[in-house]
């Protein structure tokens, strides 16, 4: 029991926390809380440890974990190492190719190069579509890959490119001469990369809102979604998403629940119908054939002022909460979906922090509306009475409801540095961490777990069961 304990514990931090600064925590509490967790789950349950790639854990916490599985397997069985080497290879194809160069840089400056990781490096980086798209976009994680698991893609002009640019005259592949012609014209810069089109864009004097206007079709969707080039039917850059991200699973709705957040509340009162319709089509296809099998759902949604998060998670908390919105409005059978926020608003469009979190009177109306499951999303402050929502839990499974027939899930998308956990609402209901509202449904699963009903058994079949899922969809 202590074993799936610990367990849980290393998933709730590594799927809601990134190492950055919270509301109510700087970052160095994060990270230095993150590393304790991970260094203690590797050598105290190593197994377990790597299983934990297959669970959906956050982008930050699977390159920590990979760069300490391959940095740290000097006891390790061969057989342990293969296993670690399929879930590893498997994880890669799932990160974003900057994150990826980031570890490679990492696992350089560690000094990690045995003959795994070489073959790591080497499998995937081989596997590349474009490698000549991927060494001018990221040209400096590119070379630290080549150099570090000695890759040979016997192609001259790749390496000239990476280790002698501009001693080359011309290049015939079409990427590596557009980038040599850059440097002199700057008509032919629109034909690169955004960002690396944006460098010479700057160095040969071009307004920003020219460069932005005339590079428009060289933008990934995420890049859109980080200026003011977003498509006014969201669905446009999840259909286009599949040509930049290859196997990667992006958080679309989460992303467009921050960028809505992001815009002033006449912004997003003038749109409301058009930015409503997006999420919801955008929950319907997160849902899937899961799309109204939940029954009667009430979700306790937090948008008090603590869901602000911080300068660098701005309004986070508050994103995860508004797509929760929308995707339990797509599990829930039609019509048997309640939403209850924080402040009493009814319309989540127009969400902002602002408040106290008077957590224990919103459960009490959530109970009231006779579902079959409650989900709230809170950073787990209840302070609106303080303790209130832990004894109206309490009174409920123990008095009212000790069958369990209303199931209470609490995912909390903020990481308590200073309890190794995410706050709990109380000892009997689970508490999960979340990052984005895409992981909710594997997090309920999960939940199951939290509570000490199920043991390590139980909880060793069902890893393993993610593993072999993991593994066979790679």
């Amino acid at each position: 029991m202590v074993a799936a304990e610990d367990v849980l514990l290393f998933v709730n931090a590594a799927t809601a926390s990134t190492g950055q600064r919270e509301f109510s925590e700087n970052a160095e509490q994060q990270s230095i809380s993150l590393s304790f967790l991970h260094e203690y789950m590797r050598v105290n349950y190593r197994e377990l440890y790597a299983a934990t790639l297959a669970l959906g854990i956050n982008d930050h916490n699977a390159m920590l974990a990979v760069r300490g599985l391959l940095g740290n397997a000097r006891d390790v069985s061969a057989e342990q190492k293969a296993i670690e080497g399929r879930l590893i290879a498997a994880t890669l194809m799932r990160l974003s190719p900057p994150r990826v160069f980031r570890l490679f840089k990492a696992l350089q400056r560690d000094g990690v190069n045995n003959r795994r990781t070489r073959a790591i490096i080497r499998d995937w980086m081989t596997a590349l579509d474009n490698p000549a798209y991927h060494a001018v976009k990221y040209r400096s994680g590119f070379k630290a890959g080549l150099k570090h698991a000695h890759v040979d893609f016997g192609d001259g002009e790749l390496r000239d490119f990476l280790f002698g640019p501009l001693q080359r005259k011309p290049y015939t592949t079409p990427i590596l001469e557009t980038w040599r012609q850059a440097h002199y014209d700057r008509n032919v810069l629109y034909k690169l990369p955004y960002t690396v089109a944006e460098g010479f864009a700057a160095k040969h004097g071009v307004k920003r809102e020219v460069f932005i206007e005339r590079i428009g079709t060289q933008m990934t969707p995420l890049e859109k979604l980080r200026t003011d080039r977003e498509p006014v039917d969201p669905l446009a850059v999840l259909e286009g998403s599949a040509k930049y991200c290859g196997p990667q699973q992006i958080p679309w709705l989460t992303r467009l629940a921050v960028r809505i957040l992001a815009l002033p509340l006449d912004e997003r009162a003038a749109r409301r119908a058009e930015l409503t319709d997006g999420m919801r089509r955008f929950a319907r296809s997160e849902a899937g054939d899961l799309a109204g099998t939940w029954g009667r759902v009430t979700a306790v949604l937090d948008d008090s002022f603590s869901s602000f998060g911080s300068p660098v998670k701005r309004r986070r908390p508050l994103a995860v909460a508004l797509a929760t919105h929308f995707l339990l409005e797509a599990l829930a059978a039609p019509g048997q979906y309640t939403p209850l926020w924080m402040s009493g608003r009814d319309d989540p469009l127009l969400s902002y922090p602002s408040g106290a979190t008077p957590l224990g009177t919103r459960l009490l109306d959530a109970l009231e509306t006779a579902p079959t499951r409650i989900v709230v999303v809170s950073d787990g402050w209840d302070n609106s009475p303080p303790g209130l929502a832990g004894e109206v839990l309490r009174v409920w499974r123990t008095r009212l409801d000790p069958a369990r027939r209303v199931d209470i899930v609490h995912v909390n998308p903020v990481f308590n540095a200073e309890g190794l956990d995410v706050r709990a609402l109380s000892p009997l209901v689970p508490s999960v961490g979340i990052r984005d509202a895409e992981d909710l449904v594997l997090l309920v699963e999960l939940a199951q777990f939290a509570q000490g009903r199920v043991g390590l058994p139980e909880l060793l079949a069902y890893l393993d069961d993610r593993v072999r899922r993991f593994l066979g969809a790679d």
